[in-house]
């Protein structure tokens, strides 16, 4: 049987984020499923930087549709958990039906990826707490806060979990967390 891999995510979640691991997990050969508040037609975002903005810009980017609902999701039947950034997280993170499923993949030392602002909702839970991590730079004090060793880099593996800042880290991020995977849930 294949191992399937659950990306969570939402509205406002940034495209590059959400879409280069589904493909790249898929080649690889898993099974991915994505999984967000409810089955609909998400609305995903670019964000990009320009010149003479003190931060990131946010335009619309890509639609994807989420093939199940959170509370329609079973934890068990997935080997890794992948969290994307953009601003989804922010609000996702007071979803009890995510911070259940998130809990589970914590508590079984399942493999999960988070990227960008995807460590909120991981935090939520006090999956970061004693671990080293990465995450969009802005957030280090909430990484710090969530008792996590912020490290500025590409990627950041402590023990299952991998983490990124953005989407520019995508080739280092995905190297690490496939090195995990293959590890801990090869492709069969």
């Amino acid at each position: 049987m294949t191992a399937r891999i659950l990306i969570v995510t939402g509205d406002a979640a940034e495209s590059l984020e959400v879409l280069y691991p589904y493909q790249r997990l898929r080649e690889e050969g898993y099974e991915v499923d994505i999984a967000a508040p409810a089955r609909k037609r998400l609305r995903f975002v670019v964000h990009d930087f320009e010149p003479g903005f003190d931060t990131y810009t946010e335009k619309p980017g890509y639609t994807w549709p989420a093939d199940l609902a959170f509370a329609e999701v079973e934890p068990g039947r997935y080997a890794a958990l992948v969290v994307p950034g953009g601003r989804a997280p922010e609000y996702l993170r007071n979803d009890p039906e995510l911070r259940k499923i998130l809990k589970a993949f914590f508590d079984a030392d399942k493999p999960v990826a988070q990227i960008c602002h995807g460590p909120l909702l991981t935090a939520a839970v006090d999956g970061l707490r004693g671990r080293r991590v990465t995450a969009y730079p802005a957030l280090e004090p909430d990484m710090q806060s969530a008792g996590a060793e912020f490290q500025d880099a590409e990627a950041v593996v402590d023990g299952t979990l991998v983490s990124a800042r953005a989407w520019p880290d995508h080739s280092a991020w995905m190297r690490e967390f496939l090195t995990v995977l293959r590890a801990k849930a090869p492709v069969t």
